[in-house]
């Protein structure tokens, strides 16, 4: 009865029996093999494929699943390569690691997991394409290369070398439990980028290379590259490509400008800095949420964006400042940080060189060569709003914004506002990096000033109330604020209509001793200001005037000149014709000349002397008569107002016209 049961069961099921069968006495196979004796074998094989040598050196065991196999090794050699610094790629006392059986039908190694018991790793890697963690023999060749998931180390040493990269560190690594989740330690000393580089922190000891939706591990780093220290700590969901960061950091430097060789990012020089924020990087872009600190004297807040993405990296944010500092702006010129800035951040030592007292003879517009090269390696689009300028000595700026834009490696300020006396500043300034020297056009104007602001120092001009307009429009090439102006054409204007002005400035420029006696017996008044212009038309750097006139109810004042913006010397001579009559009057002609940072003045000799002459004649015959050589019968006569605004309003035509208007291409956005 049994055996007519047994008979009647259907095919598949005893196919499947047997099935289960064959399953099982495989699995006992596998399990009670003597996989050891493989090891030679093994050895041989992958030497022969990798062209170097393999070994592991005690014992090897398989462990076979459904989805792949777990090798153990006691003791493991992997050599490098001929051509790589280090003799090893890899030395441990053991190694364990899943690998995926499938793949390797297509000549991929995945291995989901490996474990490493004090390690020392070679890590190499050319500007050909070459590495040293390449497993083929052609290390060039991509596809070569194991896709490693989780990673967990406990100890141990690793060299990196990447030449053309400018990478050459060593990091010691210990694991200790007493550390909590952060129980593995590394210091790393090297050079990056050509500086000292030395980093100290912790992080979990499963670091996760390649694991996709695997949880982020911990990391925490404090790390110095030169002048510049970085302090972070948060997580880190893929190692290898830096992916899924979620950290708050603190960075500090010398200039912002340093960190253009470390991270790719362009920035300007500036003052000493300290920022803080929150740091986060999904695939190719970074962002920074909440950044605040200083620059300098001046403090800074906002977000950014630096995304990788692209044929160029873009650089995009909003930035603000509560108070900026003037001595701030002047790296970004070209200038030194000032004693004052370069101080003013705790814990970053300053700059080696410092902006003191100029020398005498030396220039005043900035010389230093300024790099432009960055500016073609990334594209951006930054705002940044000053809501208050304080520290501003000769310039009295009361707030700023600019609207950075940078493509293609040109640069333009667009628009640049700046608030200026109670009036405003503004226009455009482009930068075509893409020449060498840099193509820089500036088209600027200056709209409803306040004089009285303009020259705070000039006590007497306080009781003024006149508004001031202008404009700068100036193209040319260089690499620097000297160079560029030594060489630049195009027109210069600033005018001024009816308003109120004080009379001792006159009377000083005038020389006129009797007004002066009349102020310091009834004090200062006001006196009226028809209208007043300073134009200039500008050839290849030098300024020549096309319009200087100043015309009040006292004096009408005529100049002429030019000022050498390549030289930086000064050749006017101001002619003041009185309208008033008045004694002890020695009017002439006065001279300034010198150079931008040690002007000089004074009065034409001969007409002057031709007075004193006969002053010191009728003196000798009565001290009274003395006064007739001084008195000023007043031939000035009123300026015509309307032709000397129209003529400083209008460049002559020629390279100053044509200057003009190429700088005006300067509001046309890259």
């Amino acid at each position: 009865m049994a055996t007519t049961v047994l008979r009647t069961r259907p095919l598949w099921l005893k196919l499947l029996a047997a099935f289960v069968l064959l399953f099982a006495a495989l699995a006992l196979l596998l399990a009670f093999f003597p996989w050891d004796r493989l090891r030679e074998p093994v050895n041989r094989y992958v030497s022969e494929k990798t062209g170097r040598k393999f070994e592991i050196t005690r014992r090897l065991d398989v462990g076979i699943g459904l989805r792949g196999a777990t090798v153990k090794a006691d003791g493991i050699e992997f050599a490098n390569p001929p051509w790589a610094r280090d003799p090893y790629l890899l030395k441990a006392e053991h190694a364990e690691f899943d690998i995926r059986l499938w793949p390797l039908l297509g000549k991929r190694v995945v291995i989901p997991r490996l474990a490493l018991s004090s390690p020392t790793l070679g890590l190499q890697m050319e500007a050909d394409g070459r590495r040293t963690w390449a497993l083929g023999k052609d290390t060039a060749d991509p596809g070569t290369v194991p896709v490693i998931g989780l990673m967990q180390i406990d100890g141990g040493a690793v060299d990196f070398l990447a030449q053309h990269l400018g990478v050459d560190v060593h990091a010691d690594v210990s694991y200790d439990t007493s550390r909590g989740e952060l129980p593995l330690a590394y210091s790393i000393k090297g050079r990056y980028k050509g500086q000292p580089l030395t980093a100290d922190g912790r992080t979990g000891n499963v670091l996760q290379l390649n694991a996709a939706g695997q949880p982020p591990f911990p990391m925490e780093i404090q790390a110095a590259a030169g002048q510049t220290k970085l302090k972070a700590a948060g997580t880190v969901t893929q190692f290898a490509d830096l992916d899924g960061i979620e950290a708050k950091f603190e960075l500090k430097g010398q200039t912002l400008g340093a960190l253009f060789p470390l991270l790719g990012v362009a920035l300007p020089d500036t003052s000493p800095y300290a920022l803080s924020g929150d740091l986060r990087k999904r695939g190719t872009q970074w962002e920074v949420a909440g950044l605040k600190g200083r620059l300098g004297l001046s403090d800074i807040a906002g977000d950014m964006r630096f995304d990788q993405g692209g044929q160029r990296p873009h650089l995009a944010g909003d930035l603000r400042s509560k108070v900026m500092d003037m001595d701030d702006l002047g790296p970004l010129i070209g200038l030194k940080p000032t004693e004052r800035s370069a101080k003013a951040v705790e814990g970053v030592a300053p700059p080696p060189t410092i902006e003191t007292k100029r020398a005498p003879g030396a220039k005043v517009l900035p010389t230093a060569t300024l790099d432009f090269d960055r500016l073609r390696a990334m594209n951006a689009e930054v705002k940044y709003t000053a809501d208050r300028i304080r520290n501003v000595r000769d310039v009295p700026l009361d707030r700023g914004s600019v609207q950075v834009r940078l493509k293609d490696g040109v640069l333009a300020l667009d628009p640049l506002d700046l608030g200026v006396g109670g009036g405003k500043f503004v226009g455009a300034i482009r930068i075509d990096a893409t020449q060498n020297p840099a193509d820089i056009r500036a088209s600027l104007d200056l709209r409803n000033v306040q004089l009285n602001r303009l020259i705070p120092k000039i006590e007497t001009m306080r009781s003024s109330f006149s508004r001031l307009d202008g404009r700068l429009q100036l193209s040319g090439r260089g690499n620097s604020v000297s160079s560029w102006l030594g060489g630049a054409s195009g027109d210069v204007a600033a005018m001024t209509g009816r308003g109120r002005f004080s009379n001792l400035l006159l009377e000083f420029m005038g020389l006129d001793g009797g007004e002066i006696i009349k102020f310091l017996l009834r004090g200062d008044r006001n006196v009226e200001l028809r209208c007043a212009a300073v134009a200039f038309n500008v050839e290849k750097g030098v300024m020549r005037s096309r319009s200087m006139v100043l015309d009040t109810a006292d004096t009408v004042f005529y100049a002429s000149g030019e000022a050498n913006l390549a030289t930086e010397k000064l050749d006017f001579v101001v002619r003041p014709e009185p309208k008033d009559a008045s004694i002890l009057s020695l009017r002439t002609p006065l001279v300034v000349g010198g150079t931008f940072g040690s002007p000089s003045g004074g009065v034409q000799a001969v007409p002057l002397a031709e007075r004193g002459l006969a002053a010191l004649v009728l003196g000798a015959l009565n001290p009274l008569l003395a006064l007739a050589a001084t008195i000023e019968t007043g031939p000035g006569e009123d300026a015509d107002c309307k032709g000397v605004l129209a003529e400083a309003n209008k460049p002559t035509a020629g390279t100053a016209a044509a200057g003009a208007a190429k700088a005006k291409g300067a509001k046309q956005r890259p």
